[in-house]
């Protein structure tokens, strides 16, 4: 078959729509199929001048011409996230129309009225599903197994990480404010934080006021962040905002991390049976959570010990299987 895969954001930029339609359209083409990407992503390299070696081409703001071009060669037509910008030719080309539902709260009126009589949907967790005024199935998300493995076998130079941007929502400060209560407990975990944003500054100067034992490694991509995380015990999503999901606790998982995260939206979903969580932008309870796990290495150990069932619902191999259930039933 022939694939469309539209997805606003796409490589190079850097989030989880990207790394989940990345991982889509690797695993489609990986089985055979054509694959064409369309995406709102400007075209450019990395940061570091390369640019990513795909098996499938990638179509950055196509013109309206190229568009319905793509959408007649295409046998289905996959929205990881409803794009009304590339919709409309569907309504000139029909197609078998997949929709991944990133974000929680109901469509408008007009997305809901396309959905509805065209699309089969898919939400990204539970907590999705269950906000959208639609019929839908829960299908969570994967995360890219051929570059996050645990590696490491050895002692880990970290106690803990954070991987993702650094703004208000994602929580950054807040561990670094949980640090701070550790700290007056006389307890000073080691920590990298793996990301770059618009909150850097502000967070290396607090680091530094408060003389915290934290690590700012700047944004990092693919192999690099694997091997970071390889080398941390525990990962700490904090969030503040309610995640949809959470691909970054798979990927934490997978190289051997137990994460802490924060329970509001379908980020527990993500964390599953390996790791705990704490009431979303509260400091004193993430403070305890880490606590709690440096403090029981026998608790560490079992939640590291549920990762490989949790991860096998995860791969790219399952998720796709289940996408192609959903587009293929009556």
């Amino acid at each position: 078959m022939r694939f469309l895969i539209v997805s606003y954001a796409f490589v190079p930029s850097l989030g989880g729509q990207e790394t989940a339609s990345l991982a889509l359209a690797e695993e489609l083409a990986r089985r055979g199929h054509a694959v064409d990407v369309v995406t709102h992503t400007p075209e450019g390299g990395t940061p570091d001048g390369s640019k990513p070696d795909l098996a499938f081409a990638v179509h950055h703001r196509p013109s309206p011409l190229k568009l319905l071009a793509l959408h007649r060669m295409a046998d289905a037509v996959i929205h990881n996230g409803l794009s009304m910008r590339f919709f409309w030719p569907l309504l000139l080309v029909w197609r078998r129309w997949l929709v991944i539902y990133l974000l929680p709260g109901p469509p408008a009126l007009l997305h809901r009225l396309a959905l509805r009589l065209f699309a089969r949907v898919v939400a990204v967790s539970d907590y999705v599903a269950r906000q959208l005024p639609l019929k839908s199935r829960a299908i969570p998300n994967s995360y890219r197994t051929q570059l996050f493995g645990h590696t490491n076998t050895g002692p880990r130079r970290y106690e803990l990480a954070f991987l993702g941007r650094l703004v208000s929502d994602k929580g950054p400060m807040l561990l670094l404010q949980a640090l701070v209560k550790l700290q007056a407990k006389g307890l000073r975990p080691s920590a990298v934080v793996i990301g770059s944003g618009q909150e850097e500054a502000a967070l290396r100067s607090f680091a530094a006021e408060h003389d915290l034992p934290v690590e700012f490694v700047g944004a990092k991509r693919d192999g690099a962040v694997a091997e970071l995380l390889n080398q941390a015990r525990v990962l700490v999503v904090p969030s503040i905002w309610q995640e949809p999901f959470g691909i970054v606790a798979l990927e934490g998982i997978a190289c051997g991390c137990v994460v802490i995260g924060s329970s509001g939206g379908g980020l527990p979903e993500a964390i599953g049976p390996c790791g705990i969580t704490f009431p979303n932008g509260d400091a004193d309870a993430l403070a305890d959570a880490i606590s709690r796990l440096l403090g029981d290495p026998a608790l560490l150990q079992s939640l590291r010990d549920a990762a490989p069932v949790h991860l096998a619902r995860h791969t790219p191999q399952a998720v796709v299987d289940a996408y192609l259930q959903v587009m293929s039933a009556d």
